[in-house]
């Protein structure tokens, strides 16, 4: 006989099953031992008997996260000693035989509440503990259920879910790059992606036109509740498309999710909001306006987009112009005639702080969760771009040469957007911050405390990768 689900067993009254899974709680009642198995689709109640000697000899040693494997017989619960709290609540199994698979010490923690009064180190620490508790184990669920609704619906459009590569280069796009040794090649360095964005660039120059991946993306800065060191995102780029066409396929790709996997929550306003860089700081003095109406209703979900950002911003420590959104985005003009172009080139070089950019952000009760533009897909407008933000000409040969080359043998005008998917579990699942809803998350300063890492490694794979660590004086 073959094991089935918990979740099954409603349906297997008077019939023997075999069942495997975690002791959740263990009761004595007099000489009947009751016991809730736990699996991954639910719980139900076990009841032993002392008429089988061995058997009751046996479960009488089971304790609490014991992994245990039974057979017995599906059986209704006596009347008023039915649960309607679990949908396993009406039935339960009169055990005849029961094997213990693995023993378990006691856990450092209780498992049975929501653990929020734990600290949330020990749960880092023990995290493949922490995820056997039910809320965790639903915020997982329901991670996995809103990464399928997107894959099905951006599939249903005509959208191709591409891979791309994890060992990239390192160029200089904003958030600082972790760097990767390559042994093979002595002193030179692979990076892990901040994002796929040139690679989906370059995915629009292959000719795709529509293209999504569920992206991990990598970036060395400081974290905090709603940032991690990495992170996931819905990466969406589109070919000869407009502004309005991607902001109104995000419109309707998360009505849906939400209409469809969280019907409990209410959107503010539809069609979502837009309003302008200008607009926002004026009225919420934030880029990440929080626009609800009652910001204590956690049901309450207020999206905004926040159009026409400034293409450039300085930074005073530096002494230099740098894009707000990244250098691949459009600076606004009326058109790609030959005279817009010339004249786009010369304001960007005359007059970067007055230059608008082809940038929205998409905005979520107060938090970006996404943000994107239309591309610049012209070499030279480029080129003045990455000048204006004090790139040498020749520099920027070597650090984009490979993208500017690509634009040289025929680029479609394109433009994409990329949601984050933690901020938005964050949100909907109403918990403080993105460490709730991510499998192995790392601390506020990017400790893995289950792994220990990061950590030293071995002088022999240092001198294999021709490194040497310096400490800091």
């Amino acid at each position: 006989m073959a094991r089935i689900q918990i979740k099954d067993c409603v349906a297997k009254i008077g019939e023997n099953v075999e069942l495997a899974g975690w002791v959740d709680v263990r009761r004595d009642h007099g000489k009947l031992i009751f016991i809730d198995l736990r699996d991954a689709s639910g719980v139900v109640q076990m009841v032993i008997t002392p008429s089988d000697k061995e058997l009751h000899k046996i479960a009488d040693t089971v304790r609490p996260e014991w992994v245990i494997a039974v057979g017995g017989t599906v059986q209704e619960r006596p009347k008023g000693m039915q649960n309607p709290d679990i949908p396993t609540g009406t039935v339960e199994v009169a055990v005849t035989g029961l094997k213990v698979l693995s023993e378990a010490k006691t856990p450092p923690f209780a498992l049975d509440t929501d653990g929020r009064e734990i600290s949330e180190e020990l749960r880092m620490e023990y995290r493949y503990l922490d995820l056997r508790r039910s809320r965790m184990a639903r915020n997982i669920r329901t991670r996995h259920q809103v990464i399928q609704f997107m894959r099905s619906e951006l599939t249903g459009r005509g959208f191709v879910e591409i891979e791309t590569p994890m060992l990239t280069k390192s160029t200089p796009e904003g958030a600082r790059d972790y760097v990767v040794p390559a042994r093979q090649h002595a002193g030179s360095f692979y990076a892990l992606p901040q994002s796929p964005q040139q690679y989906k660039q370059l995915l629009m120059v292959a000719g795709f036109e529509k293209y999504f991946q569920i992206a991990r993306c990598f970036r060395d800065e400081d974290t905090r509740g709603d940032r991690q060191p990495e992170f996931t995102q819905l990466d969406i780029e589109m070919s000869f498309i407009t502004q309005d066409d991607i902001l109104e396929l995000i419109e309707t790709l998360y009505i849906s999710l939400v209409k469809t996997l969280f019907p409990q929550k209410k959107i503010q306003q539809i069609p979502f909001p837009r309003i302008t860089y200008k607009e926002a700081m004026e009225k919420y003095q934030s880029d990440k306006p929080d626009i609800r109406k009652n910001k204590n209703d956690p049901d309450e979900l207020a999206f905004v987009f926040v159009v026409d950002f400034p293409m450039f911003e300085w930074k005073e420590t530096e002494k230099r112009w740098d894009a707000v959104h990244h250098p691949f985005t459009k600076v606004r003009r009326a058109s790609d005639s030959p005279e817009d172009i010339k004249d786009a080139i010369k304001r960007i070089k005359e007059k970067p702080a007055e230059q608008t950019a082809d940038q929205y952000d998409f905005v979520l009760n107060g938090y970006e969760i996404g943000g994107g533009s239309i591309r610049e897909h012209r070499p030279e407008v480029l080129q003045a771009v990455f000048e204006a933000m004090g790139h040498a000409s020749e520099n920027v040969r070597e650090k984009f040469g490979h993208i500017l080359r690509a634009f040289e043998y025929g680029v479609s005008p394109h433009g994409g957007i990329a949601p984050g998917i933690d901020r938005l579990l964050m949100i909907l699942a109403s918990e403080p911050n993105i460490r709730e809803v991510i499998a192995f998350p790392k601390t506020g300063d990017g400790r893995d405390l289950m792994m220990d890492s990061p950590a030293a490694i071995e002088p022999e794979q240092l001198r294999e990768l021709g490194l040497e660590i310096r400490k800091k004086e």
